[in-house]
């Protein structure tokens, strides 16, 4: 025998009748919502955006720009590539965009807008530039040599691909010398480590962190520091014989140097430096007193004084010459004349003031 369904209860009818309401009337809701959020969302839209020749926004850029406004400049810069993306005032706006982000020290967006540029235009005159620009934005990001060296390590590798692609450019002489700056910066990070590695008494550490200025940083002006930590890290492990060659080879390379000197004391043992006074201001011997010099006070005023010449004849007195005797013989005339014309032409000296 066949069982009909049983009748569903008031309370489920109720249920039910909730679920079909829902299933009809949310997703006009819903669409409702959506039309409504995408009208706002156009009208904001409609509103923000403005088109303009692409000359009076490039204009506009320029004016932002001389006024030392970076940040309007580079927006107005971006507008110009975004109404006017295939024009040739886009090129240029991408890389003067990236231009103002460098001024206005927003170097990460300098730097993304400059890959961009070096991406789309690979073979565009002004990519030295960019390679050049975009080093110098890390570069401007260096830190001390206590702090992350990881802007130094980019700003070296973006010298780099300028000087290797680009030799001959007006950008690569700079570009060298940034680069060598670059490199004793990290040789001084080196260093840094070593000294702290050697201060506190960490000597194998130390002496890998030296040896990689040595090896790595031949360039740099660490280097003599580097070979004296060395000796010194050698003689405190009592590697007598690694110091002597470390110092023969300082010595060799830079025989005039300070460090050079120290190395040799430490390794020898023997003092090269004369000793010093204890105190700077103690120009006598320490077993005698201040030598005082006796003033002279017959001695004539000095060569400046054009004033008092009659007190100083006075207290030195003139010169007076010898009476001739009876039994000396007088001197020929013209040998008489001719010291007369001397003596004359001495008292008439242009430097003698009396």
């Amino acid at each position: 025998m066949i069982q009909s369904r049983p009748a569903l209860k008031p309370v489920f009818r109720f249920i039910s009748v909730i679920g079909i309401v829902k299933a009809a009337v949310f997703p006009g809701l819903l669409l409702a919502a959506a039309g409504l959020l995408s009208a706002c969302v156009e009208q904001n839209y409609d509103q923000g955006y403005v088109e303009k020749p692409v000359d009076e926004i490039y204009d506009s850029a320029l004016d932002s720009l001389k006024a030392n406004d970076y940040t309007a400049a580079a927006k107005l810069f971006d507008e110009v590539e975004r109404q006017h993306p295939y024009s040739s005032w886009a090129t240029k706006s991408q890389l003067m965009a990236a231009y103002s982000y460098y001024l206005g020290t927003s170097y990460d967006d300098a730097v993304i807008a400059l890959e961009h540029f070096i991406q789309l235009h690979p073979s565009n005159k002004d990519v030295p530039y960019a390679y050049y620009l975009k080093g110098l934005s890390y570069y401007e990001q260096i830190s001390d040599v206590s702090r992350d060296q990881a802007m130094t390590k980019s700003a070296m590798s973006a010298f780099k691909e300028l000087i290797t692609r680009f030799p001959q450019s007006k950008y690569a002489r700079d570009a060298k010398v940034k680069l060598d700056l670059t490199v004793d910066h990290l040789a001084g990070k080196e260093m840094a480590i070593g000294r702290y590695y050697q201060k506190q008494k960490q000597y194998l550490a130390a002496i890998n962190r030296f040896r990689r200025v040595v090896e790595k940083y031949q360039s740099t002006t660490h280097v003599p520091e580097a070979l004296t930590r060395l000796a010194e890290s050698y003689m405190a492990l009592g590697l007598v014989g690694e110091a002597k060659k470390v110092t023969a080879v300082l010595g060799y390379n830079f025989p005039g140097s300070e460090w050079y000197v120290d190395s040799y004391e430490l390794v020898t043992g023997k003092q090269i430096r004369p000793k010093e006074n204890a105190n700077w201001y103690e120009v006598w011997k320490p077993d005698q007193g201040p030598r005082v010099r006796p003033i002279n006070t017959m001695a004539p005023p000095p060569w400046y004084k054009v004033w008092g010449l009659d007190e100083a004849k006075k207290k030195t007195g003139t010169p007076k010459t010898p009476k001739q005797g009876k039994d000396q013989a007088a001197k020929p005339a013209p040998q008489a004349e001719k010291e007369a014309g001397k003596e004359a032409g001495k008292e008439e000296a242009w430097y003698k003031f009396w």
